[in-house]
């Protein structure tokens, strides 16, 4: 029991919340017995791929199971041969249920041969892997696909190669696996607005391990499965404390300086967000079609939101295959990355009471398939609204037939002031009325050697440098180097459901910097919670293929990728604003130069202007239900 607890706490400081569980009900005692009452397993059973590496699965079925069954894969590049808390709980819940339930290292982790590639080759690994599952004399031939984070991510690419065995899959918090889709061009989230994430630096120092240790192949699988019974063959590195070694430079040298060997950091780090090597990889990108009834699960404070309710629309709007689009349903929770079996009674994201936000996620899973997997209508009725969201602020669950919700108006409301918007003690304000020709634009100086700190939002992953959730912006919101609008306290509650946009006319005396946008939610104490955020590198304004310099005192128009949320602004509540240059540790500081940002080490000072006066007023739109 202490060396699983010990394994569980490493895995959590790593790699976020991803494997966090509520364990009241159920212990990892509880689940091993349990799970070894109600199924049969083999283990380090090598399924072979068609380049001739073979990767390492464990197979879970019920005990005394009659006929061909329903199959659920996870995929995984994290040490779960040894099951334990998400994959624990859905192996064990799926194996009651009816269903096999498999767990595959994905190719160049722990006990599968090859090299290691972030999603796993999902359009050839993960067909194949299918092809097999479907030839088995236990299966029924049909396939869900289902995980969390990396084990989600990769099924994305799959569902766009409509394997015939592949029924349906469950993506819970899936945003890394896309490329590009619609308005967004992250390249599996290495990036917002051409801003890289410092996330992924943190995650891969603990997931790449070019210098891992293998098993000698040839091994028959009853010895390979002997020695996975007591070696995990997971690498301890060296702790690092992240939140000073995030503020190296240059960046690309991030963790060359830890003494790591070159790896995947490596390959992408100099890469733009159009370089086609995005195209080469396990990316999902939105010309490649999608063949997969889906049950999405998305939070509201998690790193990709945006983009995967983006890939909702997309996957239900642009497809051929219409039993896919028709059968597209998404459940958003109002939680960090892949904390679902969190929500309860009472809930607090970050430091705010989200009350009772109780949802039954495994009944959604597990319906669904029935549906999909045992051709069980009854089980997940056509009648299932396509979107169960939930409305911060008025902390409840809602449904809808889209998203944003039908019937959804957009409000715009213009950044205002006279001129002194510096810091909550300034003059910006939030106004209907647009501004008129000649007033006074806003201005602040912006050192990359002293960013805006993040405080909250979306992220995870991370080594600790961020904590994701709603928290108090006004300790941020005290710099004179951050311009801060707010509305007047609102007569009446406000829902915000959907994409909030930005337009900036913005101008600075750099060759290129970065314009972060904040939206917030001040209650009528004055706290101020984040409701979401973005980010834009000017360099990309004009297309993420065409950079461009700007020059100094010229007006650009600067347009940041898009704020995914749902919020009730309540009555006496205000609507707020923040627009600066930097959200530091979230994203990568921008130097200034205008040259490789990522092989620099010095930066130099921008004074940067927000301008908001006749033609050139800046402004947000928020989709407002009515």
């Amino acid at each position: 029991m202490k060396r699983f607890v010990l394994a569980l706490s490493a895995a959590l400081a790593l790699h976020g919340p991803l494997l966090a569980q509520d364990f009241s009900r159920y212990s990892p005692e509880g689940m091993q017995s349990e799970l070894g009452d109600t199924a049969t397993s083999q283990t380090a059973v090598m399924v072979p791929m068609r380049d001739g590496v073979s990767l390492s699965t464990n197979i879970y079925m019920p005990k005394d199971a009659k006929g061909p069954l329903p199959v659920i894969l996870w995929k995984t590049p994290y040490n779960e041969h040894k099951l334990r808390g998400t994959s624990f709980r859905l192996a064990l819940e799926a194996v009651k249920r009816g269903f096999v339930f498999i767990v595959q290292n994905e190719r160049g982790r722990y006990f599968s041969e090859g090299k290691y590639e972030i999603l796993g080759k999902p359009q050839t690994d993960g067909y194949d892997t299918l092809s097999w599952i479907a030839r088995q004399s236990w299966s029924n031939g049909k396939v869900g696909t289902l995980g969390c984070s990396s084990s989600a991510e990769w099924q994305l690419a799959l569902a766009a190669q409509n394997h015939p065995a592949h029924a349906a899959m469950v993506p819970m918090s899936a945003g890394a696996g896309i490329g590009k889709v619609g308005r967004f061009q992250e390249q599996g989230n290495w990036y917002t607005g051409g801003v890289p994430r410092n996330l992924f630096f943190v995650w891969l120092y603990g997931v790449d391990n070019p210098l891992r240790a293998q098993l000698p192949t040839g091994l028959d699988q009853k010895t390979r499965a002997r020695i996975a019974g007591y070696n995990d063959l997971d690498a301890t590195k060296p702790k690092v404390d992240w939140n000073k070694q995030i503020r190296h430079l240059p960046v690309d040298t991030l963790l060359s300086d830890l003494d790591e060997p070159p790896a995947t950091f490596e390959q992408f780090i100099h890469r733009t967000p159009a370089d086609p090597g995005w195209r080469e990889g396990g990316l999902y990108h939105d010309d490649m079609g999608w063949g997969v009834p889906s049950l999405w699960f998305n939070t509201w404070y998690d790193v990709s939101i945006g983009p995967n309710m983006e890939l909702f629309n997309h996957a239900r709007a642009t497809t051929g295959d219409r039993e896919a689009a028709d059968n597209q349903y998404a459940v958003i929770a109002p939680m960090p990355h892949c904390q679902y079996w969190k929500m309860g009674p009472k809930t607090v994201v970050g430091e705010r009471d989200m009350g009772d936000t109780s949802f039954p996620v495994d009944d959604a899973i597990f319906s669904f398939f029935d549906r999909w997997l045992k051709s069980d209508r009854k089980a997940f009725p056509a009648t299932t609204p396509h979107v169960r969201y939930y409305v911060m602020g008025e902390n409840k669950w809602k449904s809808a037939e889209q998203w944003p919700p039908k019937g959804t108006s957009t409000m715009r409301l213009y950044l205002r002031s006279g001129g002194r918007a510096n810091s909550l003690n300034g003059d910006g304000r939030l106004d209907a009325a647009p501004p008129p020709a000649g007033e006074a634009a806003d201005a602040y100086r912006y050192d990359p050697m002293n960013p805006v700190r993040t405080v909250g939002g979306g992220d995870c992953c991370n080594g600790g440098i961020v904590v994701p959730g709603a928290f108090d912006q006004r300790e941020i919101e005290a710099r004179s180097d951050v311009l801060v609008y707010t509305s007047a306290p609102l007569d009446k509650p406000v829902e915000v459901s959907g994409f909030v946009d930005a337009v900036l006319k913005v101008s600075s005396s750099a060759k290129d910097t970065d314009f972060a946008v904040k939206l917030v939610d001040v209650a009528p104490d004055g706290t101020a919670w984040i409701i979401g955020d973005t980010i834009f590198r000017a360099r990309y304004r004009d297309g993420f293929d065409r950079p461009a310099m700007m020059e100094p005192g010229k007006t650009y128009t600067i347009k940041p990728s898009p704020i995914a949320t749902s919020i009730q602004f309540g009555a006496g509540h205000r609507i707020r604003v923040e627009v600066t240059s930097s959200n530091f540790p979230k994203f990568v500081r921008n130097l200034n130069t205008g040259g490789p940002n990522e092989s620099e080490a010095r930066g130099v000072v921008a004074d940067n202007r927000i301008l908001h006066g006749g033609e050139d007023a800046s402004y947000v739109e928020l989709p407002v239900v009515k």
